[in-house]
């Protein structure tokens, strides 16, 4: 019963779109350079960029979707577009790390002489690109978790072109082209360590699991010492996008009241809800039901 709608609008769209352009471009320089150069940590730094461009073609799509109006048909509208979204780039991220994994070893057991100053040059091509992007959009990327997917997929991926800058040099300078399997190997650590809690966090939001910022008991105890509330029971807490947290309950209430007067005890209950982080409320207010008491039920 108590709602409201607080959607981020600190990114442009806009924003989003150019970071694709210019992943797009660096991804298509970084696989010629590869195949120039022999580099296989070129080509998975090129194969990193084009996850970025997934990634950030995915994010530029769900938020142009959790903008739309809700319908009869869509009374959510589209706002878990974004949560879908952050979990494709986190399970992308993945999967791009095992291949990476798999190619590093191989190259390091069985180097090969690259053309270490293709690597070098497309290597700071990247830094800058990807650290253009990263100022594109960082603003949101605290207080939205597909902005934050995205951002970080930009954020690695010039964090790892600075590895391949490293091993380009010392292949340059000191000939030491295994180095160029062990960034390889580098890179596919960095991206599993950087995405596994963005993974992690948006299967908890697509299961409905109740946000650990939410201290159950707490909101047990502010509802049931309201005034007229004798217990609270067949608690929901979830989350409807990383940033808006759904209650509902049944509530017994002590004597039978007609709604004017239960509408004072459902403006407490919305207070102490809001106090704890949540959005939106729906309770049920009973009197003189057999049911079950339990806080959490399984039926």
């Amino acid at each position: 019963m108590a709602h409201h709608h607080d959607h981020d609008h600190s990114i442009k769209g806009g924003r989003l779109f150019l970071s694709v352009l210019l992943n797009v471009f660096i991804t298509v320089a970084q696989v010629i350079g590869g195949l120039l150069s022999g580099s296989m940590a070129l080509l998975s730094d090129a194969l990193h960029n084009f996850s970025d461009v997934l990634s950030l073609t995915i994010s530029y799509v769900a938020h142009k979707l959790s903008d739309r109006k809700h319908t009869v048909r869509h009374t959510f509208g589209y706002q878990r577009a974004e949560i879908l979204a952050a979990f494709i780039n986190s399970v992308t991220l993945i999967g791009v790390a095992v291949f990476l994994g798999i190619e590093a070893i191989n190259r390091i057991i069985q180097p090969e002489t690259i053309k270490s100053s293709i690597v070098i040059w497309l290597a700071v091509a990247s830094i800058v690109v990807n650290g253009s992007s990263v100022l594109l959009i960082h603003r949101g990327a605290d207080s939205n978790i597909n902005i934050k997917s995205a951002y970080l997929h930009l954020l690695t991926d010039m964090m790892t072109s600075f590895a391949l800058l490293i091993g380009g040099l010392l292949m340059k300078y000191f000939q030491i082209y295994w180095v160029d399997g062990i960034t390889t190997l580098l890179i596919a650590f960095y991206l599993v360590y950087s995405s596994w809690n963005l993974f992690v966090e948006s299967i908890n939001i697509i299961m409905l699991f109740s946000p650990k910022e939410v201290d159950v008991k707490e909101l047990k105890h502010k509802i049931e010492s309201i005034e007229g509330i004798k217990n609270i029971h067949h608690l929901h807490l979830w989350r409807l996008t990383d940033n808006h947290i759904n209650m509902e309950a049944h509530v017994d209430l002590e004597r039978d009241l007609p709604t004017s007067e239960f509408e004072s005890c459902l403006e407490h209950i919305q207070l102490a809800a809001r106090e704890l982080g949540i959005h939106h409320v729906t309770i049920q207010p009973e009197y003189s039901v057999s049911d079950n008491k339990e806080l959490i039920s399984n039926h």
